[in-house]
């Protein structure tokens, strides 16, 4: 069960007088051998050590520094090792070794509901830990205008490395400029790397198994699904169609959405764009997505849809996968990792494999960026070690996976074993936008023998040492299947479709999160379409009603700031 600590911000304060933290110096206990080594050290030296700790990105700090963090967690205790914690693995470890610093947890909650309700409370009460990640800009915002957090312009300045910020500029200015208040920089903003569009995961042993081909359009990958139900392809009297979560739009979780039917159709649904006459619209009205809705309902109707989604939660969908009644599941690149490794740990036999077919994403919009919904990693006013941040960051994302062979083993086998990126303690990830097709290219290259594997980051080298190992045949697990078929199989099906995001335009200080009210219509709206309980033409009502309840003026403004 995944440890739940929460320390309510009231009593923060106390947690840091009892540690030590708030002490003028900032500088954090050492144990006993520690201290000897200290007493006979030559001061100027530990001095100068201190000095080169605070303003380079590597340097390591003489004695350990310590820093309370408000931490985001994962479920399932992030997938982590038996006998790691948040506060002991592979990151914290490696995080002392090279830089001497140490994270102790005031709160672990799970970032939908329990987290945000403590930032809430933190920010209210004006007593925030050491380091926290926030959510959202407009938190942020408050953070900067109440003089709770530290202006972090020359700790990006001295202690990011250069890759770090070439990571940071592939981005464009945006990124950057949304932690930007007054021309000083108050926030490490988390990166979205490119992950290409949502893709169709089939269950090619049952493709097999029926004796069909392969789908080559999304029509044939429908009626395909259809052959799973109507055969009971699972041989479970209970084989069900297309997974579909009550969301229907996945959003940032990215699991059992069915994006990818609205993409065929040119839709956008909760992202605003600019529509074929170059006007900015909220993605959920257009006539696109009333098509993808009525192509939706069709399968709905035949049985292809699976025809009990609307009792289903995500926890149940698992299930469904993990016992092998269900073949067919939208998701991105690293759905092998989660959902489809379960399906694999059950059955070695199960074949799962990606489709993107280049006709559904011809006509893909552009769309606007918010960062409403973005994650920052701010530091609290007057603590004694702002710069761990950028040194944090600098450890993480560029010294282990680019230049660390000694230490970082430990933490780049945390992918290959699918640990969840949740379990590091900052949880933010910063990476090239290309990272994922940068990644693949180089592993490719390595396992047909055209570069050296000593060419490959640590990552990729972990990344290379299990797909080679399962493409031996050394390496039966689940995890190794997941690696290979997300980092390899995956990427390989973006790039011959030339699925790379269009990049995305900056809302800038636009605000477009959709209220309460109108989420609510959307969402409504859409099952009752689909699952036939309105007719197609309802979408037009639907139109007029989300226009009246307040999306005219939220146009309008958006339309103002934007241009």
């Amino acid at each position: 069960m995944k440890k739940e600590r929460y320390i309510l911000p009231g009593l923060i304060l106390a947690v840091l007088l009892c540690s030590g933290l708030s002490g003028c110096s900032g500088r954090g206990s050492a144990g006993d051998a520690d201290l000897k080594e200290r007493e006979t050290a030559d001061p100027g030296e530990t001095e100068r050590q201190w000095e080169e700790a605070a303003h380079t990105p590597l340097g390591k700090y003489p004695d350990t520094v310590e820093y309370t963090l408000g931490k985001v967690v994962g479920s399932n205790n992030s997938n982590l090792p038996v006998g790691d914690t948040y506060e002991d693995n592979a990151y914290t470890r490696y995080l002392r070794e090279v830089l001497n610093i140490q994270n102790v947890d005031v709160f672990e909650l799970e970032r939908d509901g329990s987290y945000e309700e403590a930032l809430e409370v933190a920010i209210a009460d004006r007593e925030i830990p050491d380091v926290l990640v926030v959510n959202g800009r407009d938190n942020l915002e408050r953070l900067v205008e109440n003089g709770l957090v530290e202006d972090l312009t020359q700790v990006y300045e001295e202690c990011a490395t250069d890759t770090i910020k070439e990571m940071y500029e592939s981005y464009g200015q945006d990124l950057l400029g949304s932690a930007t208040f007054g021309g000083k920089l108050y926030a490490f903003p988390n990166t979205a790397i490119d992950d290409g569009e949502m893709m169709l995961w089939l269950r090619t042993d049952w493709i097999e198994k029926l004796g069909l081909e392969e789908p080559r359009s999304m029509d044939e990958a429908m009626e395909i699904v259809r052959a799973f139900v109507q055969e009971d392809v699972s041989g479970s009297g209970e084989t069900v169609g297309l997974a579909c979560s009550t969301e229907v739009i996945s959003g940032s979780s990215d699991t059992y959405g069915v994006e990818g039917i609205f993409t065929k159709f040119g839709s956008a649904p909760e992202k605003w764009i600019l529509d074929g006459e170059g006007r900015v619209v909220y993605g959920s009205l257009t006539p696109e997505t009333k098509e993808a809705l009525g192509y939706l309902n069709r399968l709905y109707e035949e049985g292809i849809l699976d025809s009990r989604f609307l009792l289903r939660k995500s926890e149940n969908i698992d299930e469904l996968i993990e016992e092998g009644v269900c073949g067919a599941v939208f998701g991105r690149w690293w759905a092998p990792n989660n959902p489809l490794s379960s399906s694999r740990s059950a059955d070695g036999t199960a074949e799962w494999k990606p489709y993107l077919f280049e006709e559904d994403i011809e006509d893909r919009p552009q769309t606007f960026e918010s960062y409403d919904d973005w994650m920052y990693v701010v530091v609290r006013k007057g603590y004694g070690h702002p710069e761990i941040v950028g040194k944090y960051v600098s450890a993480i994302f560029d010294y282990a996976r680019y230049e660390d062979n000694r230490y970082a083993n430990e933490v780049n086998d945390y992918f290959s074993i699918n640990v969840d990126p949740t379990a590091r303690p900052m949880n933010i990830n910063v990476d090239y936008r290309d990272a994922l097709y940068r990644c693949a290219e180089n592993l490719q290259k390595a396992l047909n023998g055209e570069i050296s594997v000593t060419e490959l980051s640590g990552l990729e080298k972990s990344y290379y040492n299990t797909c080679r190992s399962y493409l031996n045949g050394n390496l039966t697990t689940a995890n190794g299947w997941a690696a290979y078929a997300s980092r390899i199989q995956a990427v390989e099906v973006l790039n011959a479709a030339d699925a790379r995001k269009i990049p995305t335009v900056s809302m800038g200080n636009a605000d477009g999160e959709i209220p309460q009210n109108l989420q609510e219509l959307e969402q409504e709206t859409f099952l009752q379409i689909i699952a036939g309980e309105k007719p197609l033409d309802y979408f037009d009502t639907f139109v007029v009603q989300w226009y009246e309840n307040g999306g005219a003026g939220l146009t309008e403004s958006i339309e103002r700031n934007i241009g």
